[in-house]
């Protein structure tokens, strides 16, 4: 529920922010560029990777569940504000094709009940030969948020339509994350383009 997220912001318990770009994300995204030229950001929370795509040249949309992320990733990106909406990732105004997905905090945010329903609408939303790339918390866990999962587990639920090609460790990752916080680049299939309900 979008309120238990908007608590949260409220209350400033946010141990998945930085208040700035995530660890190695300047190093990390020009491995994507410039084979990708849209980018969609689901889950954004304050929206500070917003500004920077913008600046690499990309189309870029992002989208929260929660009005008090939106709000504040509005207030911090200024005239980029437009660029941030609120939308349910799980619904039918959330669509598209995307040259990337990016994922930062949003898989582990879900339970694990909504994983399948999220591989489902991220090979709805991302090009075949395109990306679903950015942070994995791997890290099984028993209760959550933060819900981590196990890299055979990420596989067993993305390889229907996603095959893994980039596996990097991130150093300086957030404590809620540390160390178990990897760059992972999943690239779209051509197979299994049937619509995905």
């Amino acid at each position: 529920m979008s309120s238990f997220w908007d608590s949260r912001y409220q209350q400033q318990v946010t141990p998945w922010e930085s208040g700035q770009l995530p660890a190695g994300f300047a190093t990390l995204v020009p491995t994507l560029l410039p084979r990708v030229h849209s980018v969609l950001l689901p889950g954004c929370g304050s929206g500070y990777e917003v500004a920077y795509l913008q600046r690499q040249g990309l189309q870029v949309a992002a989208i929260d569940f929660s009005a008090e992320a939106v709000a504040r990733a509005r207030q911090q990106l200024g005239p980029l504000a437009p660029l941030v909406r609120q939308a349910d990732f799980f619904s039918d105004e959330v669509d598209g094709s995307w040259d990337w997905v990016y994922e930062r905090a949003f898989l582990c945010a879900l339970p694990p009940s909504r994983w399948p329903a999220y591989a489902e609408k991220m090979a709805q939303l991302v090009k075949p030969g395109g990306y679903l790339a950015g942070y994995f918390f791997l890290r099984p866990t028993l209760k959550g948020p933060p819900f981590g999962a196990a890299l055979a587990q990420l596989q067993a639920l993305l390889q229907p339509w996603f095959t893994l090609y980039q596996q990097t460790p991130v150093t300086g990752s957030l404590p809620v994350f540390a160390p178990d916080e990897y760059w992972l680049c999943w690239q779209r299939s051509d197979a299994h383009l049937t619509t995905v309900i």
